[in-house]
């Protein structure tokens, strides 16, 4: 019990940083909800104190003073004059932060689209063309204003990335508008936060932020067809591909295949997790997922290939998916 209590502060601390916390701000937005927040708490703490220092007097005082606190000016100052007060000044104060979350800075910002499916992200970049599209990771400018263009396909989603901004609902039929500006570089996780189905809890992505540079050759490569296959394996995996019909869901750049049912394979290889956050991408992952996706994430749309390929087919595809980067 004693080293419970120990270990609970550690525990709440580890809460504050990190790569998804919004105690831990990457831009504007995510610092004026921190900033609300730590008032929050501040304040909270404050009048807990306040209560408890008013109890332990109540208790210990001479009853000359004690009956001070029974008085009708006291009841009056104390329970309703002071309440109202502060509960008034958070509320404008709190409406103030709202407003500034949703007025923009730029008058072109960045769009970026980004559509939430039965258990994956879907994220465009309509500014650059039809070419850029990737999924379950979104990359960033830093220093410039991004919107973001929120939808779903099926369901009620919410996307929630808590170092740059709150949470927003994504309905179907309905385009939601978030703004947000990153001021710092590096990779931060997200994370579905309405309930819309069975792998709800296994629905994440990644959100990397990169110098303008950086992130502008970024997206030319996006844009870009994939490379032929270098190998005789990989040749192979690309023939495997076409043959067993994974182009009716899946588009690859520069091929003949351009499904829309399932996330855009188009650079697969480099991306930071497979099957919205629950992997690594690599080719032992990747031969795993097309095996037996049914077995890792029960539920999603795309079927188990395990009993359809050979294995020496299964792992020539997966060396062709590792190689589009």
């Amino acid at each position: 019990m004693i080293r419970l209590a120990w270990a609970l502060p550690a525990v709440l601390l580890a809460g504050c940083s990190g790569v998804q916390t919004p105690l831990e701000p990457w831009g504007v937005q995510a610092g004026l909800i921190a900033g609300l927040t730590w008032l929050l708490f501040g304040g909270g703490a404050a009048i807990f104190a306040l209560v408890l220092g008013l109890l332990a007097f109540a208790l210990l005082a001479p009853a000359r003073l004690r009956r001070v606190m029974g008085s009708r000016r006291f009841v009056l100052l104390g329970g309703v004059v002071f309440p109202a007060v502060t509960l008034a000044a958070l509320l404008a104060h709190s409406m103030g932060i709202s407003r500034a979350l949703v007025l923009p800075e730029e008058e072109a910002p960045l769009r970026i689209e980004v559509i939430g499916r039965q258990y994956w992200w879907e994220v465009r970049y309509p500014d650059a063309g039809d070419g850029a599209v990737t999924a379950n990771e979104i990359h960033l400018p830093v220093g410039r204003e991004v919107e973001l263009l929120l939808s779903s396909g099926d369901v009620i989603h919410s996307l929630w990335l808590p170092n740059l901004h709150g949470k927003m609902d994504m309905i179907p039929g309905r385009v939601n508008r978030m703004r947000l500006r990153a001021e710092r570089t590096g990779t931060m996780r997200g994370q579905c936060t309405e309930f819309c189905g069975l792998q709800h809890a296994l629905m994440a992505f990644w959100a990397v932020v990169q110098e303008p540079a950086e992130f502008e050759a970024w997206l030319a490569r996006q844009q870009a067809p994939v490379p032929a296959p270098a190998t005789e394996e990989q040749a192979r995996g690309m023939r495997v591909y076409g043959e067993a019909g994974c182009g009716a869901c899946h588009a690859v750049r520069g091929t003949e295949w351009q499904g829309r049912l399932g996330p855009d394979l188009s650079r697969i290889g480099s991306r930071l997790s497979l099957g919205a956050g629950l992997h690594e991408v690599h080719r032992a992952t990747l031969a795993g997922w097309i095996a037996g996706t049914q077995d890792l994430k029960p539920g999603n749309s795309m079927p188990a290939f395990g009993r359809a390929l050979a294995g020496e087919d299964l792992l020539a595809l997966a060396a062709w998916l590792e190689s589009l980067r």
